[in-house]
């Protein structure tokens, strides 16, 4: 039978590679036509570098032959349009980074680099990662290649579609309160946020930079693992990554779950979510049980407090972080301006689009001066408490299970006029980021109308490897192929 190379693994295509079977090229050259014949409907991609991807796929080749071939030798990624490649454009899907091109690679894409990836091209993103279905592009629409009238999540939509329509074998998001895990179980792929820390954000264009961190996006948990094992470790260019050792994830991965103990959140069981979810992840809670797991049910009182904290803390933050966007050193610089503050107000109006004027705003004002202490330092303190929720439940056991996402993908423009509903969706995976702990959405099932549903394993900070092995085991013993 002749293999779909488009819609391999990167194991599978990593083994294929190994036995001779075909090349990076040959990867290359199958995932560019996939992309000319779907990517017009799709928009998974802003911007695709296929003369790059081939030269780069020739080098792992040559590598390959000569026997030193790196760990991700002639894979071809496709990259969020928020990370720095030398020599590429990276827009934050904004007008205000018009005409901006890297000079430089972030740590990630250089530990990619060295492994011998490929970089295929910068996959779209909801503005300056802010948003949760893609539509906040100042660039273009992405469709989620399950359902083309669903949104595909974001602010990784891109990577997502991408990744599940068979246009790139894995993918870098990133999640700042859901942007990896959210787009993953709604298009039906692998989704991992790591622990804050275990992965460098250098290189990263920050949005809020005490919540941001830098995943892969994959078509199985063993692949996700594999890329994590290249991303993480300690990096001089990044004080806050962490120089605790990185575990071999993917040689620890087990089909059986003894020995684990698994939580239950009651606080994630919420008015609104979807039967069909719900029904999803009990049912993969019950297969995680068969599986050998004990399972109990844990309280996490804070949560309700979660999405309030998180749009406080993160917009302050991006309010800060965003202010170096305003003409004078790169990017979009409006015209017509009669002195360095109109500039300034003249290019940050015509570049950043309504939801990031939204976030702006609403972070300036949380931290100005009458209302710091009664919202960003309350915040802060909530924080602390949904910290200590988890520590409490890690105390007796090894992951949780949760819900990703209340609801499968919903339908583009369905939420655009009202962002509290928008937010409101987030209800699930923000409290991983203001927690610092890891995150993985792995399909569970399909609501009607064959949109994806994903489980959430939220497992303790800097313990990856245990939310992979969970991962993993109900994947294998999932056994469906409903996911192409």
């Amino acid at each position: 039978m002749k293999l779909n190379l488009s819609t391999l693994t990167v194991s599978d295509a990593l083994a294929h590679m190994a036995s001779g079977d075909f090349k990076s090229i040959d990867l290359v050259e199958a995932l560019g036509a996939a992309i000319a014949v779907r990517d017009g409907e799709l928009g998974a991609y802003v911007s695709v570098d296929l003369a790059g991807a081939r030269a780069e796929a020739e080098a792992a080749d040559r590598a390959r032959a000569a026997g030193k071939a790196g760990r991700l030798c002639g894979i071809p990624i496709a990259i969020k349009d928020v990370l720095n490649v030398r020599g590429q454009p990276c827009t934050c899907a904004s007008k205000i980074l018009d005409g901006y091109v890297a000079p430089y690679d972030a740590t990630a894409i250089a530990r990619l680099r060295a492994e011998g990836a490929v970089f295929l091209g910068r996959t779209n993103m909801d503005e300056f990662a802010m948003g949760g279905s893609t539509e906040n592009s100042a660039i273009k629409r992405t469709r989620n290649p399950r359902a083309l009238d669903r949104v595909p999540g974001g602010s990784s939509g891109g990577s997502a579609a991408a990744v599940a329509g068979g246009l790139a074998l894995a993918a870098l998001g990133t999640d700042t309160g859901g942007s990896i895990r959210q787009p993953a179980a709604f298009c039906g792929c692998v989704g991992l946020k790591p622990s804050y820390g275990r992965v460098s954000r250098y290189g990263l264009t920050a949005f809020a930079s005490s919540l941001d961190q830098i995943g892969p996006m994959t078509r199985t948990v063993r692949d996700a693992a594999l890329l994590q094992e290249v991303l993480s470790g300690a990096d001089p260019m990044d004080a806050t990554c962490v120089e605790t050792p990185v575990p071999p994830y993917a040689a620890q991965l087990t089909e059986d779950l003894r020995g684990m103990t698994l939580g239950v959140p009651a606080e994630y069981v919420v008015e609104g979510m979807d039967p069909a979810v719900a029904q999803a992840v009990q049912h993969a809670v019950e297969r995680c049980r068969d599986l050998g797991a004990r399972i109990v049910e844990v309280k996490l009182p804070h949560t309700m407090f979660a999405i309030a904290t998180y749009y406080i803390i993160g917009t302050a933050e991006a309010s800060a972080n965003l202010a170096r966007f305003d003409g004078v050193r790169y990017g979009l610089r409006a015209t017509g301006a009669t002195d360095p503050l109109d500039m300034y107000k003249r290019t940050r109006a015509a570049g950043f689009g309504p939801e990031v004027k939204r976030r702006i705003i609403l972070g300036t004002y949380v931290l100005s001066s009458g209302y710091h202490d009664a919202y960003y330092l309350k915040a802060q303190k909530v924080r602390t408490l949904i910290r200590r929720d988890f520590e409490q439940a890690f105390a007796s056991c090894d992951a949780l299970l949760t819900p990703c996402t209340p609801t499968p993908a919903f339908r583009m423009g369905e939420k655009t006029q009202d962002p509290l509903q928008m937010y409101l969706g987030d209800i699930f995976t923000v409290t991983a980021n203001l927690a610092g702990i890891c995150g993985l959405s792995v399909p569970c099932g399909v609501a009607p109308g064959g949109l994806p549903i994903g489980l959430q394993i939220l497992g303790p900070a800097m313990k990856e490897e245990n939310i992979l092995r969970v991962g993993h085991a109900y994947e294998v013993a999932r056994g469906d192929q409903w996911l192409g």
